[in-house]
């Protein structure tokens, strides 16, 4: 994989960058549509071409239940089967397991639990979940962790650590035995950063985890339920210890402020449930901040939703799509969904222009102000 580092903001720490991959060049700072169960929710391939997606996400844990890893790499793999020819990054499965999965055991071989479909027994270690990423055929894969709850005590931490720093070892020699080392079209490999609200953990395993030379680096355990001061503690401490010339990805978030706060302190890529899920509760993303829709205000509202918005959605006005949503249309999840991810790959745009002009700290400062007066009108 080559990471190329074009620029860094002289106000900010923010990073213009190109990554390559097997399946195409990716400009960074950029956000990846989620795609849980192998599509993002309501929207097309084509439609996420159209709104500027350059990489979506796939998720382990969903996958290798249902559909099955198995049938998938019979069927060509996950581009393939799900008929997206652009990059794809998977996660490691870990994260799923702590949030969804029933009677969860975590040992030193990797996890036993019972899955969220059926109850039925499962196991996921570290060289499993190597295993079906590479099955998927993604991109990128993301290591096998141990994800620490919020609040938990340093000692909780300190073994979780342990854990997450030893299976991060396993996976290197799985990809080492099993995979390719170098070529066009291989797999890469990202390290997932732990250690809670915990300054010198946080620093311990970006260090530990540079020293073992993945392909890029994940801060992991934010977006855990702590408050926001935490989360972007969690990156201060954790970033400046990894390698400047690979790519870092904050995992799991988040609104369209924190992205850019994200951003100032050197992150390169991010994912996050957010855009489609708030579409499907009716929300949708402005620079004035988020507009609920199903609000009797806007029912003989004729503008668009955002006036800067993509033309897939501003040829609507704001009482039909209020209409369609109080329906139950589909449509209204369709367009909202729409509008949200314009909305966040819009911004990642707008922010890789501004550190290429070096006024990246004075855009950042703009949007979030105007964003946050929440002044729908």
């Amino acid at each position: 994989m080559s990471f190329t580092l074009h620029t860094v903001d002289k106000q900010t720490d923010a990073r213009l960058g190109t990554l390559e991959l097997p399946h195409g060049k990716i400009q960074t700072p950029i956000f990846m549509p989620v795609g849980t169960q192998g599509t993002v929710k309501t929207l097309h391939p084509n439609d996420l071409k159209d709104l500027g997606a350059q990489i979506i996400l796939g998720n382990t844990y969903h996958l290798s239940i249902r559909p099955g890893a198995d049938l998938i790499q019979e069927m060509g793999g996950l581009h393939r089967f799900s008929n997206w020819d652009k990059p794809i990054l998977t996660d490691s499965g870990g994260f799923q397991v702590w949030s969804l999965a029933k009677l969860r055991k975590i040992t030193e071989e990797g996890v036993r639990f019972s899955n969220h479909l059926d109850g039925s027994y499962m196991m996921l270690s570290p060289e499993r979940s190597m295993e079906i990423q590479a099955q998927l055929g993604s991109d990128i894969a993301m290591l096998f962790d141990e994800c620490p709850p919020y609040p938990c005590d340093r000692a909780y931490a300190e073994k979780s650590l342990g854990l997450t720093l030893r299976w991060a070892q396993r996976c290197k020699d799985w990809v080492k035995t099993h995979q390719p080392r170098s070529g066009e079209g291989r797999q890469h490999h990202f390290g997932i950063v732990q250690g809670s609200v915990y300054a010198d953990l946080r620093r311990r395993c970006a260090e530990e985890l540079a020293a073992l030379d993945f392909d890029g680096y994940a801060v992991g355990g934010v977006s855990v339920g702590e408050p926001e001061e935490e989360m972007l503690r969690a990156i201060d401490h954790a970033v400046p210890f990894l390698p400047k010339d690979k790519p870092r990805y904050a995992m799991g978030l988040g609104t369209p402020p924190q992205l850019l706060e994200m951003i100032a302190r050197g992150v390169d890529m991010f994912d996050c449930v957010m855009p489609t899920r708030l579409a499907r509760h009716g929300v949708a993303l402005t620079p004035d901040g988020p507009m609920h829709i199903k609000n009797l205000r806007w029912a003989k509202d004729d503008r668009p939703i955002d006036e800067a918005g993509h033309p897939h959605v501003t040829q609507f006005s704001r009482a039909y799509i209020r209409h369609l949503f109080k329906a139950g249309e589909i449509l209204s999840l369709r367009l909202l969904s729409f509008q949200n991810l314009e909305f966040y790959l819009r911004l990642m745009a707008q922010a890789r222009e501004a550190i290429a002009t070096g006024t990246f700290g004075s855009f950042k400062d703009a949007f979030i102000a105007r964003y946050n007066s929440n002044n729908i009108v």
